[in-house]
């Protein structure tokens, strides 16, 4: 990790910038056509528009027509203001990661797999297809022919299944591993997952329709002006979230951070039990280190959990409320991806253009297969409903799967949304930015790639056994 010094002023300056460009970006976001119909969050758009006015295209092109050195090195930024960027993804990614179950009530195993068993069979199936498909492609092309790292056979499931966040987050363990690289593939494939994938879901969503494979939809391309745009009709606006303790004692907004903030602490404590355990026992006997190199968002959710626990069994006057649980979580995954996109390598992406490129076209494909040949002979009800959510998270974003399903179920029939959300419980601590994902790399540095195809290809084999041999002859 690069350590600097920066003064207070600066990373005030570098929030207030995010937040600037977070206005332009919904400004052309409600102003672009195009960019309606794709539904590309505003924030992606400032991303854009920050890498763009940054060092690493308009200081670029300046540094080339011959400018001095140091006159606009960095785009319209500083140097100071890209580093704080740069820093933001790994600190944002734990209080997302944190907040993902505080505030929701976790039903016991039997509901969830009940109500969600295909969805979760399905995902799982995916993700880990993922993993095999990038470890067979970094095993016989990327690092024989390109002198990639064979790491890279992750980077499908980090930038798609695990999304900007993911990517981003992951950033100091590439680094520290010598596949710095990694985090500007993973992030410009979580890019690529987001735009392709909302569009490749509307289009199915039309496809399905007309071929009634759609149990409720009838006409898709009805979209409400106010969801293209992205602005609540005022007669449709809610209350960002309920107001639990008296501002006067503390304000609510507060004490919800703080319990995120405790949720973050419990992640950091057990990552450091970890490392410590692993010094004594494994990683002494076999001379290997896992956890070393394993980031704190995955342990910040697991933080999460046991927080809801607590407060599941000793908040007696409901003092969390979920909405505003999730307006931090939007907050932070906002900026984050503004930072993650902002700080993009254009350089590295360049000089890695063909395996970017076969990356993308392999996890777009296997994803698309897999929801077009098993999604429905693993969920055997309103499989279209059900399965199009997880098709939209697999490809790079949460917020995106659930976009697909309320388009295609904008009324709630089926379960779809239901057993999304269960899904969740029982998917994100382990793939989709959990356990599994942030160790895959320090994995396949410690043992190499092979061991690990193995052992993805047995999970992937097992959870589509589960999907097509039991939910999906019911």
């Amino acid at each position: 990790m690069c350590y600097f010094v920066v003064s207070g002023e600066v990373i005030g300056l570098s929030i207030i910038i995010i937040g600037f460009l977070l206005l332009i970006g919904k400004w052309i976001r409600v102003k672009s056509k195009i960019l309606q119909k794709i539904f590309l969050p505003s924030s992606v758009i400032a991303g854009f528009i920050a890498l763009l006015l940054g060092p690493e295209a308009l200081g670029r092109i300046l540094g080339e027509l011959g400018m001095q050195p140091d006159f606009l090195s960095h785009g319209i930024f500083t140097e100071n203001i890209i580093n704080v960027w740069s820093e933001f993804p790994g600190l944002l990614i734990s209080v997302i990661f944190a907040t993902l179950f505080i505030g929701k009530k976790i039903p016991n195993i039997k509901k969830i797999w009940n109500i969600a068993g295909p969805q979760i069979s399905y995902g799982q199936t995916v993700a880990w297809g993922q993993y095999v498909f990038g470890l067979l492609l970094a095993i016989t092309i990327l690092t024989p022919i390109f002198g990639i790292s064979p790491m890279a056979g992750a980077l499908i499931e980090i930038g798609f299944e695990g999304g900007h966040g993911t990517a981003a987050g992951l950033a100091d363990t590439f680094e520290e591993l010598g596949f710095a690289e990694g985090a500007d593939l993973a992030v410009g494939l979580a890019t690529i997952g987001v735009v392709t994938g909302v569009i490749i879901g509307i289009v199915l969503i039309n496809f399905a329709v007309r071929r009634s494979e759609t149990s409720v939809l009838e006409n898709p391309t009805d979209i409400p002006e106010e969801k293209l745009s992205g602005i609540v009709e005022e007669k449709e606006r809610e209350p960002a979230g309920k107001i639990t303790t008296s501002p006067e004692s503390i304000e609510p907004l507060a004490f919800h951070i703080a319990i995120v903030g405790i949720a973050v602490l419990i992640g950091q404590g057990i990552l450091e039990g970890l490392i410590a355990l692993e010094e004594v026992t494994w990683g002494a006997w076999a001379d290997t280190e896992i956890m070393t190199y394993v980031p704190l968002f995955p342990l910040a959710m697991i933080g999460g959990v046991v927080v809801q626990i607590f407060l599941q069994k000793y908040d007696t006057k409901n003092l969390i409320n979920r909405n505003l649980i999730q307006r931090v979580q939007g907050l932070a995954l906002d900026f984050l991806i503004v930072a993650a996109v902002a700080t993009l390598s254009l350089q590295v992406l360049g000089e890695n253009f063909m395996p970017f490129l076969l990356l993308a076209v392999v996890g777009i494909g296997w994803n698309l297969l897999a929801f077009i040949f098993l999604a429905p002979r693993m969920i055997p009800e309103d499989w279209f409903e059900r399965g199009i959510p997880n098709f939209g998270q697999s490809m790079g974003m949460t917020a995106a799967g659930l976009l697909l399903v309320r388009i295609s179920d904008p009324k709630q029939r089926t379960t779809a949304l239901e057993g999304f959300g269960y899904k969740q419980l029982m998917f994100e601590p382990v793939v989709g930015g959990g356990l599994f994902t942030a160790a895959s790399v320090p994995l396949i540095y410690q043992f190499g790639p092979v061991p690990i195809l193995i052992l993805c290809s047995v999970l992937m084999l097992i959870w589509a056994s589960v999907g097509l041999f039991h939910f999906g002859r019911k």
